[in-house]
């Protein structure tokens, strides 16, 4: 196993990951029935990051954006700035592009509440995953998180609503075994890096909180300036979920979270290729 792989992502680089869970579905769940035309076609997906660069060959173009500030001199604090903008890391054009590339046709969003050092507040953030609720989002890919506890309760219910809602959230899991907001809680999608480049690939991991793996160590990823680079995260994985969702979504619109769970599962690299005992 790689000992450089990021925290939460062991589990996919081990033989014993075991099987994802079978569910004796009437017949059998292929990518053609799944993904259909694989663009995601009318599905909105939002990128809650560092910002995304518009003008990325890899991005093509971003549907709406909006940059989130905390701002004291307001009533609620909070300043929400409508229209073009720069992605002030590279780090969103990367988790866009990484979208872009397996679903072409989603209305992409970027919602900006990182600056150039990846830093934020986690006040910005929830007001990001409100935004989305507020506009119709149906995939959020949230390649970042909080550490602050005292969050704790607001995002549990911005994740459950968002389940209510149909929203799905694609939650990386930290780099670093600390506190994960929301990352570990079972309401979001919540991913780590698998083994390999291939974003065709992903798994189903039935041991949480990392619930699923997929390509996220030395991958080649766009970024500020119309170039790549090549990195390693479990934030370059989280969007390769999201972009599968999207197609998935894009093919079967109205899709709640655990009925994309159980077609994901059963399209997982580790998917049970045998009746359950």
């Amino acid at each position: 196993m790689n000992e450089l792989v990021p925290a939460w992502s062991e589990s996919f680089h081990r033989d014993d990951l075991g099987a994802a869970p079978r569910l004796a579905l009437p017949r059998s769940i292929s990518r053609r029935w799944a993904f259909g035309d694989r663009t995601g076609r009318g599905v909105r997906v939002a990128v809650i990051d560092s910002g995304v660069d518009a003008n990325h060959p890899a991005v093509g173009h971003v549907d709406e954006a909006v940059v989130i500030d905390m701002a004291p001199d307001t009533e609620a604090g909070v300043r929400f700035t409508v229209g073009p903008h720069e992605d002030l890391s590279g780090h969103g054009t990367a988790c866009a592009g990484i979208i872009r590339s397996l679903a072409p046709g989603v209305e992409l969003i970027s919602l900006r509440v990182l600056g150039v050092n990846l830093k934020g507040s986690a006040f910005a953030f929830a007001h990001a995953l409100e935004w989305c609720l507020d506009h119709g989002v149906h995939i959020a890919n949230l390649s970042l998180s909080t550490s602050n506890e005292d969050y704790y309760e607001t995002f549990h219910d911005l994740v459950d609503r968002a389940s209510f809602a149909r929203m799905m959230l694609v939650s990386a899991m930290n780099n670093e075994r600390k506190t994960t907001i929301p990352s570990e809680f079972a309401g979001v999608f919540s991913v780590a890096c698998g083994p390999g480049t291939n974003r065709e690939k992903f798994w189903c991991n039935p041991a949480a909180p990392a619930e699923w793996g997929a390509a996220g160590v030395d991958v080649e990823v766009p970024w500020s300036g119309g170039g790549t680079v090549t990195a390693t995260g479990n934030s370059f994985a989280a969007p390769v979920i999201a972009g599968h969702l999207a197609r998935l979504l894009g093919a079967h619109p109205g899709l709640t979270p655990w009925q994309a769970r159980t077609v994901l599962a059963e399209l997982a690299e580790n998917r049970a290729t045998h009746p359950p005992r």
